[in-house]
């Protein structure tokens, strides 16, 4: 290499660092643009606060519950337990073996109306044998079980599922299956004849007291109906399920008796006052008819981005002060200066761009680490709940929104390089970035219309702050009004960049062809 061309490549280098401590000067030495960015960080941590200190739930709760019956699952989130079982005491090591001939169901449209009762099996019910720490709601499970539409299954600890099989259950296809435990380890099998077993899945349940119940269940969650309208929401269904069982055989140390259980108690609806669940038998086969569900609870309302509703304020204070870096100077003339200074013009909005988004990124990244945390002490004081995530989530919603903080700050300075007003390049990021998602999330528009909008827009980023996503082994509302996205959280963000570099792009190529 010539020493000309490493010549001009360090004077690059150079210019474009010196364009940075420039920007960064002229940004800090403004008092109002600094002031601007720390009352941003401050009303999303207050804002916050304040919701929380609002939000009351006072409860007096047993132990291993949460306020309103809740039981919370092995991992501390909140689950909901309940099932018809017919069960039997197994100390120590053992196995139960059943076949499920039959699985039919009742769907009730609405609750209210005891005649408009239609033949339905909800996709999720759930039929087959399990072994439960306790019959205490929440405690540790395995089960093996045929469903409404997924095959067979092995799901534990609420959260847990494993796929067998596809297809559903008959008198001319019916399903045996066999739950075993060794230890700690219970293994879940299936056999289309009895004689022939395939593993569906295994799960490891530390601590496993040595004494269990075990035995046959049922239970059918509420049917859920998305509404595509305006206002649009989801309407639940109460659904109940039976499953004739036979040959079915218990391999251990067992109490010899069976009983049956309604655990969680029963529902309350009007459908069980007219079909109540329960047991009968008739020899060596079982009819078992119930309700409910054996799943974590699918509630938007506890998870972590409540601690994060001060961040809309804060995201419309950095969208002003992020135009005002670039405007201010057009309205006052001197850009002028700044590009004499520099004939690069791509260069100074690109410096422009790394000192706003910089700047923005770290305090939104303040801020959210100060506002979580904070928030979630004053939930839980109150007696709210939050689901627990991973820290890895965690994080990924903290600094997730601070990058998208950072991406709306640079598209609010690209878009006011291109307008050169203030006023209208605010009005054109709100628009863009805040807008569709307040369309999206509180049913303005159809549900179908809500996801496209989340898609889209630039307000697909605002999936970067789902704490949890969907569980694919049970029904459930995941709209836009539920807290859920159509788009990965990553992918929603980038959504947000892809934005902010095209009109990046065209803010310098305006720049360039215009006068200052």
């Amino acid at each position: 290499m010539s020493t000309a061309t490493s010549s001009q490549l360090s004077t690059g280098r150079d210019g474009f660092r010196h364009l940075l401590r420039a920007e960064w000067t002229k940004f800090r030495t403004v008092r109002g643009w600094v002031t601007g960015m720390a009352v941003a960080g401050l009303v999303t941590v207050l804002f916050g606060l304040l919701a929380a200190s609002a939000t009351h739930s006072a409860c007096d709760a047993p132990p291993g519950q949460t306020c309103g019956s809740e039981p919370v699952g092995p991992a501390g989130e909140p689950v909901t337990d309940k099932f018809y079982f017919v069960r039997q005491p197994l100390t120590g090591d053992g196995s139960i073996t059943a076949r499920v001939t039959a699985l039919s169901g009742i769907i009730t449209y609405p609750q209210s109306n005891p005649d408009a009762i239609v033949p339905g099996v909800e996709p999720w019910t759930k039929a087959g044998i399990i072994v439960k720490d306790s019959t205490t709601q929440g405690s540790p499970y395995a089960a093996v079980m045929v469903t409404g539409d997924h095959g067979v299954r092995m799901q534990y600890n609420y959260t847990h599922d494993a796929a067998g099989s596809p297809g559903p259950v008959a008198a001319a296809s019916p399903r045996w299956l066999r739950l075993t435990r060794t230890g700690d380890t219970l293994t879940g099998y299936e056999s289309p004849d009895g004689s022939h077993w395939t593993t569906v899945g295994t799960a490891h349940l530390p601590a496993l007291a040595t004494t269990v119940q075990t035995g046959l269940f049922v239970a059918s969650p509420g049917d859920v109906q998305v509404q595509q309208g305006l206002g649009s929401g989801a309407a639940l269904h109460h659904t109940q399920a039976t499953a004739v069982f036979d040959q079915v055989s218990l391999h251990g140390q067992a109490a010899g008796r069976w009983s049956g259980d309604a655990i969680g108690g029963a529902n309350g609806a009007d459908l069980e006052r007219y079909h109540p669940a329960g047991v009968t038998r008739s020899g060596g086969t079982f009819t078992v008819t119930g309700s409910g569900d054996i799943a974590p609870i699918d509630d938007p309302g506890r998870d972590i981005e409540r601690a994060l509703i001060g961040g809309f304020a804060g995201l419309i204070a950095m969208i002003v002060v992020a135009t005002l870096f670039v405007t201010a100077e057009y309205r006052r003339g001197l850009i002028r200066t700044t590009l004499a200074a520099s004939p690069h013009r791509g260069r100074v909005l690109a410096a422009k761009a790394v000192v706003i988004g910089s700047v923005t990124f770290v305090t939104g990244l303040l801020a959210t680490a100060v506002a979580v945390p904070l928030s979630e002490r004053v939930l839980r004081a109150n007696g709210a709940q939050i689901r627990p995530v991973g820290t890895l989530t965690e994080l990924r919603v903290i600094a997730g929104t601070a990058a998208l903080l950072a991406a709306a700050a640079v598209l609010a300075l690209a878009t006011g390089a291109s307008t050169r007003r203030s006023a209208v390049a605010v009005t054109a990021v709100i628009l863009a970035v805040v807008l569709p998602y307040f369309l999206a999330v509180t049913s303005a528009v159809p549900t179908g219309a809500a996801q496209w909008l989340l898609r889209l827009t630039p307000a697909a980023a605002f999936a970067i702050q789902q704490g949890h996503q969907p569980y694919p082994q049970m029904s459930g509302a995941y709209t836009p009004s539920n807290g859920y996205f159509p788009l990965a959280p990553w992918a929603g963000l980038a959504v947000l960049c892809g934005y902010t570099a095209l009109a990046l792009g065209v803010a310098i190529l305006r720049l360039r062809r215009r006068d200052a």
